[in-house]
Parts: structure tokens; sequence; C-alpha cells
């Protein structure tokens, strides 16, 4: 799929399935995407200075960035992304919370400063992106020297043994879960997309190219989610 046929093809995916999008998520992950996202969010708030910036990149409906908005009341989070519809969601769950914001922009060309935010996340988002080192090349652009930036992700696991089941649920089962008959094929796309997605030492090699040190990750699920993270 060509960058921009992609990019458009993954707003359309993302405006129609944005609703019920937090409840599918609970199902196909079966219950365990809270705990995948309490490994970047605790790791995030451990190692950010106070009173500083966080950006979240492909923010969705907005749960990382209320989760770090609730854990450090002294931060102030930013949560950007380009479908209004999720957004729209996102901003129906701030309820009143004054230390975050939600924007529209694209990740591929974001729109703030140079050295902006004290760490920059994406979570799940990364691999519906039409080119994963600029998306990763603008989060370090806008965080300040000695940030850190995060990644957690779906990832076809490592493992020979565990291979098969992964692709029998994502292919077969995660879809009518996720979307049931009528958002079926918007699911199969987000199969689609972890499997076209990079493998964790691939991510890794592009951390190191756009000039990332200290790099390391963490891995769930046998490898089918992964926190991999990076310093400016």
């Amino acid at each position: 799929m060509a960058d921009q046929s992609k990019e458009q093809h993954v707003y359309h995916v993302f405006q129609n399935i944005s609703d019920g999008y937090d409840h599918a998520n609970n199902r196909i992950s079966l219950g365990l995407q809270k705990s995948w996202k309490k490994t970047l969010t605790d790791r995030l708030t451990a190692n950010t200075p106070r009173g500083t910036n966080i950006l979240d990149v492909c923010c969705g409906t907005g749960d990382i960035a209320l989760k770090i908005a609730d854990a450090r009341q002294d931060l102030k989070v930013t949560g950007i992304d380009f479908s209004p519809a999720m957004l729209a969601v996102a901003e129906s769950k701030r309820k009143g919370r004054q230390n975050v914001r939600f924007r529209q922009g694209n990740a591929m060309k974001l729109p703030y400063r140079d050295n902006s935010f004290s760490a920059a996340c994406i979570s799940f988002g990364l691999r519906n992106t039409a080119d994963y080192k600029q998306v990763l090349g603008e989060m370090r652009r806008v965080v300040k020297p000695g940030g850190y930036i995060y990644c957690l992700d779906s990832f076809v696991p490592d493992s020979i043994f565990v291979q098969p089941f992964y692709k029998i649920y994502f292919r077969c089962i995660m879809p009518i879960l996720g979307g049931g008959r009528k958002h079926h094929q918007e699911y199969i796309w987000l199969y689609e997309s972890t499997q076209q997605f990079l493998h964790r030492r691939e991510l890794e090699k592009l951390y190191q190219e756009i000039g990332l040190k200290r790099i390391d990750h963490k891995s769930r699920m046998f490898g089918a989610c992964v926190l991999v993270w990076g310093q400016k």
C-alpha cells in the first residue's frame, strides 16, 4: 500500500471504529491492554522531570495521555491524533482535567518546535503510520536533549512455537471480537498492519539510526506486545 493511500485508509478505519474502540481493545486483548499500557505509563512517569511537557503521538481515544495526566498532575500532557472522531472520544473522557489537552495533527509532521517536550510516546500507533522513521524522527526532534521516546506496539512474536497460535487468534478470532459483523474489515486491517510491521530488533535499529541512545525494551505476551525506549 503506497504511503498516501495507507494514510487515507488508516484515517477512514479509525473514523469508523472510534465509538467502540475502547471496549473492542479490551475484548481483543482479553483484558490485558490495561497492564500493557501501564508498562508504558509507569516507566514514563518514573523518568520524567517535574513540571514538564509530555507528548502522546497518535493518542487515539486518549487512554495513555489521561493515565499520565492522572499519575503525574505536575505534568502537562498533549495528545495529538489525525482522526477527529477518535479525538472527540478522547475529549469526552477528559472531564475537566486541566493538565491534559488534545489536538488534531499528523505524526509525520508534528506542529511543534524543536525541543518542546521532556518525553514523547506512541502506543499502538506507529505501525499504522506511512513512514516509521519519519514519525520517530519527528518525535526525536520535538523532545529535549536527555528526554526519552517510548513506543508501545504489537509485534509478531519471535518464537516459532508461539507464532501459529498468534496468527490463528489475530487473523480469525480478533476481527470478530473487535469488529463484529459491522467493522470486521477494519479489524482485519489492524491484524494486517501488525503483520507488515517491523520486528522489535528492526525498530531498535531505527532508534539507533535517528540518534537515540540507551535503547532498551520490555516484552509482554511472548513478544506480541513490546515497549521500546531510547534517549535523545
